[in-house]
């Protein structure tokens, strides 16, 4: 009797099954982290991110134009300068900005690292001038230069200046930035140092959180251990503290924050009648110049709360565009990072990412009831000359690295291709 040998029915199992089905199918949370990776890397990110950081940047600066006349004209009807005199500075000063970015993006990376320690020393002078006779007080803060008629604000020089030069120095010492010493010095101690101190001389806790954010992320994006941090975050959560209570306007600032408010006493009248602004804006705004708050019931509206007169007179959506525009400002400026290889160009693009994304947040959230007031403006957006000119200089480097990888793109593309030779028959083969 002759039998037939089983064949195999190629089944197995159903667990084994089953478990090797869930190994090869992604979860759902996979899946959309993929989907969302990808579209902030993007298919063509060479092509597009140079468009996308340059279009966001030119739509913020023409809504900031347009709020800021329509935050200032009411306060200086009547002035000898005239209603429109805040937007005629704001413009000269916009206009000045976009055409440093544009120089700027025209420069290549080899050009930048030169101007990365002549920048930072003039910085450090400008800020040292801050304590001269040279210097400005307003609202309790000496951080304004004011030579003539003419102000300035060396902090807005010195934020961008760090992110340059940090790129500069961590790039050489890439390979040596996992030991702390190497780490501390020279972007932390005495650089960092230099500008902290000289920032706090001028009361301006603000500023300091935003050069402390640059800083921590340049040495992050350089590869500084994660345990640095950690000790890092506990000493700068103490010092804020020791700042908030041994400086009376910040404790009173603070209080107002937890609402201990008996009266609208100056701290707490401006971020109320901030969230008055933006609780009456409602879906749709109550239209363009028409704000009740702006009728200096809000002070410094056309500064650091110029985002509560924006949603006042344009409403959720339009809080929601200019969200969607700083969003889509810091999704390109990831691309360029992320496609770089150079050092250098990571760095310094994330520390203008940290500087202008990371002070916006600060502004929101402070508005909105999120963070105490401690005067941090709204780049691109709030009234400030000096600000609105660095802001976009910051843009016009990162503009450069982009139209530099968008060139290197272009040229991957159009060159041509060896064509493989066809094989030879040999002599007396055959085919």
């Amino acid at each position: 009797m002759v039998t037939t040998p089983l064949r195999p029915s190629g089944r197995t199992r159903g667990p084994a099954r089953a478990g090797s089905a869930r190994k090869r199918t992604p979860s759902r949370v996979a899946r959309w982290w993929e989907r969302c990776w990808s579209f902030l890397e993007g298919r063509d990110s060479a092509g597009t991110s140079f468009y996308l950081i340059l279009g966001c940047a030119v739509a913020l600066t023409v809504i900031g134009l347009v709020m800021v006349l329509s935050s200032s004209s009411v306060e200086n009807i009547g002035e000898t300068s005239g209603s429109y005199d805040l937007f005629i500075r704001q413009g000269i000063f916009g206009v000045l900005g976009l055409g440093m970015m544009l120089v700027l993006s025209r420069l290549g990376p080899e050009r930048l690292r030169r101007l990365g320690w002549p920048a930072i020393v003039i910085a450090v002078i400008l800020l040292a001038l801050v304590l001269t006779p040279l210097g400005h007080e307003v609202n309790g803060n000496r951080n304004w230069l004011k030579i003539g008629g003419f102000t300035a604000q060396p902090s807005e020089a010195a934020k961008l200046a760090l992110a340059l030069w940090a790129g500069v120095v961590l790039e050489r010492k890439a390979a040596l930035i996992g030991q702390l010493k190497h780490a501390v010095v020279p972007v932390l101690f005495p650089v960092g140092a230099v500008l902290l101190g000289l920032i706090m001389l001028g009361r301006d806790l603000g500023t300091a959180m935003v050069i402390m954010l640059i800083m921590a992320a340049v040495l992050f994006l350089a590869g500084t251990r994660l345990r640095y941090f950690l000790v890092a975050g506990g000493i700068g959560a103490v010092a804020a503290v020791v700042l908030a209570l041994t400086s009376a306007n910040r404790a009173v600032r603070i209080q107002a924050w937890l609402g201990e408010c008996g009266f609208p006493t100056d701290p707490c009248y401006q971020p109320q009648h901030g969230m008055f602004a933006l609780a009456s804006g409602g879906w749709w705004g109550v239209g363009l110049g028409q704000s009740r708050q702006k009728w200096s019931y809000i002070p410094e509206a056309e500064n650091d709360f110029i985002f509560t007169i924006l949603g006042e007179e344009l409403g959720l959506v339009g809080t929601l565009l200019v969200l969607g525009l700083f969003a889509g400002l810091a999704v390109g400026m990831f691309r360029v990072a992320r496609r770089s290889t150079s050092l250098f160009v990571k760095i310094t693009t994330g520390g203008i990412l940290a500087w202008i994304i990371g002070q916006a947040f600060i502004n929101i959230a402070m508005v909105t009831g999120l963070l105490p007031v401690i005067g941090v403006p709204l780049p691109f957006i709030s009234y400030g000359g000096s600000a609105l000119t660095l802001v976009l200089s910051g843009v016009g480097i990162v503009l450069s690295f982009a139209r530099r990888q968008r060139l290197e793109s272009r040229a991957e593309r159009t060159e041509p291709h060896p064509t493989p030779s066809r094989p030879t028959r040999a002599a007396g083969g055959t085919a």
